[in-house]
């Protein structure tokens, strides 16, 4: 019989690349059992990640400086449409958001409620100033140029039009959705304006962690 000598070398090398190899191995499977592990955030509105909506936008504040989506980075945004003189939704709607900063407690720091008017021939910024912040100081409105508007609801895909009422007056008619945009400003969730301020709290609270 022939006996085979494994050199001392030859040894060394074949353990060191053992060792690579299991090592490797152990780390393949930790990060395997870690994404196992995971769980996936459950919204109690629509998840609407990777929509990309509302990203381009320039409107003025009640403070007559411009902002853009980047200029509330490192919160999470909730965004509404609707108008000074609206006579149901738009009260009723930020009524509940302001239920909602009372749920949310120290979180409500990290938090940026946005009104953008869909009426800004009416709409100016005192007159948001004034309207807005009857339900809560923090909360922030926004109008614009004609031309203005039309964008930031383009990039929502947020619906408006005005509508003719009696002696000469007018009304306007609008989607009523809440938009929730995480701290990256990327769009998350879509909430009914009825979801209720436990839900949206629920779903602003998921995107804060």
């Amino acid at each position: 019989m022939k006996v085979i000598s494994i050199s001392p070398l030859k040894s060394e090398h074949q353990s060191k690349r053992r060792s690579l190899f299991l090592s490797a191995l152990a780390l393949s499977l930790s990060a395997a059992l870690s994404a196992c592990g995971e769980s996936t955030v459950t919204f109690k509105g629509s998840d609407i990640s990777g929509s990309h909506l509302g990203q381009k936008w320039s409107l003025t504040g009640m403070d007559g400086k411009t902002y853009s989506p980047s200029d509330f980075s490192g919160k999470v945004t909730l965004v509404l449409f609707g108008f000074t003189q609206c006579p149901d939704v738009c009260p009723t709607s930020l009524a509940e958001l302001a239920q909602v900063m009372k749920l949310l407690g120290e979180d409500a720091a990290r938090v940026q409620v946005l009104m953008i008017t869909v009426d800004p021939e009416r709409d100016t910024p005192e007159v948001l100033r004034a309207y807005v912040s009857g339900f809560d100081s923090r909360f922030m409105g926004l109008t614009g140029t004609p031309e203005q508007i039309k964008t930031a609801a383009g990039s929502f895909k947020a619906y408006y039009a005005r509508a003719a009422t009696v002696n000469g007056n007018y009304n306007m008619d609008h989607s009523a959705n809440f938009y929730l945009l995480d701290v990256k400003g990327e769009s998350r969730v879509l909430l009914a304006n009825n979801a209720g301020a436990e839900n949206i709290a629920h779903d602003i609270r998921a995107l804060l962690r």
